[in-house]
């Protein structure tokens, strides 16, 4: 009898499942008005709406943005803040450099009788807000030989703006600009390089077009220090054959062998000869081991040891004409 009872109820249930499935939908008497032409799912679209700088460059807006916000990221990850105002800093410097280089230098690195206020912990503490600073600058320091100065408040805060963008290019070296350092002469550059260095180099030859092939600086750090570490599996073009270190070893016998200088200290010296073969020998002062080591670059590191700023900059300056 329960189990009669139980199969009306599931076919009752059944049945009115059926007839709500089949009874038809009456229309709202009040239909949702029509979206406005370019909405994308309304019965009258018009043209999609594109994107705001759909297939452009990126605004000067948005390029300062993505500037700022990686400057400020930097500055977060070495814990040193976020950059000061750009004009403020501008301001300041000129403040800065008319009042105030002639004891700490144009560039806050410290003069004939002024201090470094990039290392000073009285600026490093004053964050470029001119609050510990501005006491400073306002009664001066007698008893050091600084004198006071009148300035306003606007003028302090600009002013330890330039101090803390000082400090703040001290410690990120990420943002270190070259500036322009081919400032010397180049027929002066000339007569030096006809002395010193057309016994191994040629203006027409080895050195044709090389202003063409590096930069400025590329070019002066290398025949400053032409001297370049490979190793294996270090990426880039292998080491220029005419820089490598050759060695002549003569054993007691008279018989010598010579090849690419591979290691010397004072106790051993190693080769590796034109057929690759590997030698190497002891050096304990009884082998009777003679060593000769002919080094393509010495002249360069004689030169580094002669060059005056000026020979730099006009030998630089000379072989920015080679294009």
């Amino acid at each position: 009898m329960i189990y009669k009872r139980a199969l009306v109820a599931v076919l009752f249930s059944a049945a009115a499942i059926l007839l709500c499935a089949q009874e038809p939908q009456i229309p709202p008497t009040n239909p949702p008005a029509e979206p406005p032409p370019g909405a994308a799912n309304g019965p009258k679209p018009g043209p999609a709406a594109k994107p705001p700088n759909t297939g452009q460059q990126p605004t000067q807006q948005g390029a300062a943005a993505g500037a700022q916000n990686r400057a400020n990221a930097i500055g977060n990850f070495l814990a040193i803040g976020a950059p000061p105002d750009p004009a403020a800093v501008e301001r300041g410097e000129k403040l800065f450099v008319a009042n105030c280089a002639f004891c700490h230098g144009t560039n806050a690195k410290g003069g004939a009788t002024g201090p470094d206020l990039v290392r000073s912990v009285l600026v490093l503490h004053d964050e470029g807000t001119g609050k510990d600073i501005g006491p400073v600058i306002l009664n001066g320091r007698p008893a050091k030989g600084m004198p006071k100065f009148d300035f306003t408040e606007a003028q302090i805060k600009d002013i330890a703006a330039f101090l803390r963008s000082r400090n703040q290019a001290a410690a990120n070296r990420m943002d270190y600009k070259i500036l322009n350092i081919n400032t010397g002469d180049p027929k002066a550059g000339e007569v030096y390089f006809n002395a010193h260095c057309a016994n191994c180099h040629s203006a027409t030859g080895d050195l044709a077009h090389i202003a063409s092939k590096d930069d400025a600086p590329t070019l002066q750090n290398k025949f400053l220090y032409p001297l370049e570490h490979h190793y294996p599996g270090m990426p880039g073009p292998p080491p220029d054959p005419r820089a490598e270190k050759t060695v002549t070893v003569t054993l007691p016998s008279g018989e010598s062998f010579s090849g690419k200088l591979d290691h010397i200290d004072d106790f051993s010296v190693a080769m590796t000869d034109s057929s690759g073969e590997y030698h190497s020998w002891l050096l304990d002062g009884a082998t009777g081991v003679r060593v000769e080591i002919h080094d393509p670059l010495k002249a360069h590191e004689e030169l580094l040891k002669q060059y005056t700023d000026a020979d730099m900059h006009n030998v630089l300056a000379y072989l920015e004409t080679l294009k």
